[in-house]
C-alpha cells in the first residue's frame, strides 16, 4: 500500500492502522490513548494542522470518527539521535542500482534509536533519491558490501535473483584462538538455549567458563577444527520473535556455509599479539547470524561477537571493537545488461593476521 505522503528528510511517513469500532468516538482520541504519553500535544497538533492523512491524502480532523478511515499516515518526531562516526563508501551508483561499503555499527535500515543515522536515510538524503529501497540486509555490527535499488521500475528484476537464490556473497571474519575478554578460546555454541532478551542482559556472563549448553575444545580439539577446513557446514536454525539471538535445534539442516582458512597470526588490531583465525565463508543460505551461529558451532566464535556463543551483558558500543565480519562480496548476473557483475569491499578487518615477513613462521594458509 503506497504511502499518500511522501519520504521527508528521507524517512517514510508512519502508517498506522485504526481499529473499526471501539471505546473511542474519534480517530484522535484512540491515537491519544495509544501514544498520548508520549507526545499528547504534538498528536493534536498533527489533526489540527492537517498533518494526518488517509488513502488519497485526505487530511482529518479533531473530529473525524472511528471508522472513517482503516489506514492513516503522519509523520512522527525524529529522535535525538548521536551521530555514527563512520561514512559510508559508494562503489557504485547508475540507473539502476546503488552499491556501498557500509561501516560496522551503521545500520541498514532506520529503526528504534536510529533513524537519520540508518545507512537508508543517509543514502536517501545523500544522493537526494527517495525511492532508494535497500535489497537485502547486513546486520548493525556487520560491514562491507550492501545494494540498494534506485529505481522502482527495475526494482523487481532484481528482487528475482535474491528470491532465486543467484546472487553468490562471501563474507571474512576473524576469530580468536586465545582466551580474550574474558571469553575462552574453543567455546562450542550448543544445541537449544536461550535465545535471549534485551532485558536479561546483565550479569549473565562468567568470565573464563563457556555459557549454558556449550563446550569447550581444547587446544588440540581447535587445532583439529581448523585443520578440518574447509568444509561445508550445515545445522538447523530458528528465530523466535522477540529474542535476539538465533538458535540451534536438533533435526534435517536449515542451514549451509563453506567455511575456508585464510590464514592464522597475531592480531595486527586492537587485540595486537592476539593469535587469531580468518575465514571465507560463503552461505548457500540465509537465515538470521547463520554465519555467527555456524562458526560458534564450531568453536570458532567470531572476534567481538555479544550475541554468540555466549550472550554478554548490555554493553555500549565501543568502536574500538567492531564485529569481526566483513561482507567482502557479493556477485550475479545483472539482469538489466546481462553481463555477471561482482561489487567487493575495500574495508579491511581490524584485527586481522598481520602479514608474516618473507622466511617467517609458516602458519598463513591459502
Amino acid at each position: 500500500m503506497l504511502s499518500p505522503l511522501p519520504v521527508r528528510n528521507g524517512v517514510n511517513a508512519t502508517r498506522l492502522r485504526i481499529p473499526s469500532a471501539g471505546e473511542w468516538e474519534t480517530v484522535c482520541d484512540y491515537m491519544l490513548h495509544r501514544f498520548g504519553h508520549v507526545d499528547e500535544a504534538g498528536i493534536v497538533r498533527r489533526f489540527e494542522t492537517g498533518e494526518v492523512v488517509g488513502l488519497g491524502g485526505v487530511p482529518l480532523e479533531l473530529s473525524t470518527p472511528l471508522g472513517a478511515h482503516e489506514f492513516i499516515w503522519y509523520y512522527r518526531n525524529l529522535p535525538v539521535e548521536t551521530e555514527i562516526p563512520f561514512t559510508e563508501s559508494i562503489l557504485h551508483h547508475d540507473e539502476h542500482l546503488l552499491v556501498i561499503d557500509k561501516p560496522h555499527f551503521l545500520p541498514t535500515t532506520p529503526g528504534g534509536r536510529f533513524i537519520q543515522q540508518s545507512a537508508l536515510v543517509r543514502l536517501r538524503n545523500r544522493v537526494d533519491n527517495p525511492e532508494l529501497i535497500p535489497m537485502h540486509r547486513l546486520d548493525r555490527a556487520t560491514a562491507g558490501v550492501l545494494l540498494f535499488s534506485t529505481n522502482p521500475d527495475t526494482r523487481g528484476d532484481y528482487q528475482t535473483l535474491f528470491e532465486r537464490r543467484e546472487i553468490s556473497k562471501t563474507y571474512e571474519a576473524v576469530s580468536a584462538l586465545e582466551h580474550v575478554d574474558g571469553r575462552p578460546a574453543g567455546e562450542v555454541m550448543g544445541v537449544g538455549g536461550l535465545g535471549g532478551r534485551a532485558e536479561d542482559r546483565s550479569g549473565n556472563f562468567v568470565p573464563g567458563a563457556a555459557g549454558p549448553g556449550n563446550s569447550l575444545l581444547d587446544s588440540a580439539g581447535l587445532e583439529t577444527a581448523l585443520e578440518n577446513l574447509p568444509l561445508v557446514y550445515r545445522n538447523r536454525m530458528s528465530k523466535i520473535k522477540g529474542q535476539l539471538r538465533s538458535l540451534v535445534e536438533a533435526g534435517e539442516p536449515n542451514a549451509e556455509s563453506l567455511v575456508e582458512l585464510l590464514g592464522v597470526g597475531p592480531s595486527a588490531g586492537n587485540f595486537a599479539g592476539l593469535k587469531v583465525a580468518k575465514f571465507r565463508l560463503s552461505p548457500h543460505s540465509g537465515k538470521t547470524h547463520q554465519l555467527r551461529v555456524h562458526l560458534a558451532a564450531l568453536g570458532l566464535g567470531i572476534l567481538n561477537d555479544p550475541f554468540y556463543p555466549t550472550l554478554l551483558d548490555l554493553a555500549p558500543d565501543d568502536y574500538t571493537r567492531p564485529l569481526q565480519l566483513l561482507a567482502r562480496s557479493i556477485s550475479f548476473v545483472d539482469p538489466i545488461s546481462g553481463e555477471p557483475v561482482t561489487y567487493t569491499s575495500r574495508l579491511e578487518l581490524s584485527e586481522s593476521p598481520a602479514p608474516q615477513a618473507p622466511g617467517g613462521p609458516g602458519l598463513a594458509r591459502g
